[in-house]
């Protein structure tokens, strides 16, 4: 969030589309609600309701994917997949909020056959909730793959990859 609202100003923001990716705490939705158009890692109810909130109080519509903790690891956010169909199902009433799709990040792995197992299982989830129809849930986007994968996750069915390390450099967390 602190680079985003570092660089803000700087973006070209006639010819760019915001999206915020990263984890975001709840007391931080205010300071990005308007400047961004998609919030690609939504992990909880609670983020979720002050994404709606905040929305509402800006009178705008915000997406957001929902993100999936693929492989259930402990330092990463994100929704277990037993338990995104619920949280699917309790956001998707919030006012001023939608939900395009998913995103994960799976477990460094190495070789590309494993970072394939986890693209195909979260393929699956997409299309099985796709098929599910959910009211305000439409499943347009399934981000997955980085610099290092992308490939592979196109392969696995990715629709959006982050590719920013390949196009920018290595980023500076010194900022």
């Amino acid at each position: 969030m602190q680079e985003l609202l570092s660089k803000y100003d700087d973006y070209d923001l006639e010819h760019a589309s915001l999206q915020f990716i990263g984890h975001l705490q709840s007391n931080k939705v205010r300071q990005i609600i308007d400047k961004v158009d998609l919030i690609q890692s939504v992990d909880s109810l609670k983020l979720a309701s002050e994404i709606s909130r905040q929305a509402v109080l800006k009178n705008r519509n915000i997406d957001i994917l929902v993100e999936v903790n693929i492989g259930r690891e402990e330092n990463k956010s994100g929704v277990i997949p037993e338990a995104l169909t619920e949280l699917l199902y309790e956001i998707k009433d919030l006012p001023n909020i939608s939900v395009k799709g998913l995103m994960a990040i799976p477990p460094i792995c190495d070789n590309s056959q494993k970072i394939c197992k986890y693209f195909d299982n979260m393929h699956k989830m997409f299309i099985d909730i796709k098929g599910q129809n959910i009211d305000n849930i439409s499943m347009e986007v399934l981000s997955m793959g980085m610099s290092d994968d992308y490939y592979e996750a196109i392969l696995s069915g990715s629709n959006m990859v982050r590719v920013g390390s390949a196009l920018f450099g290595a980023r500076n967390y010194n900022i």
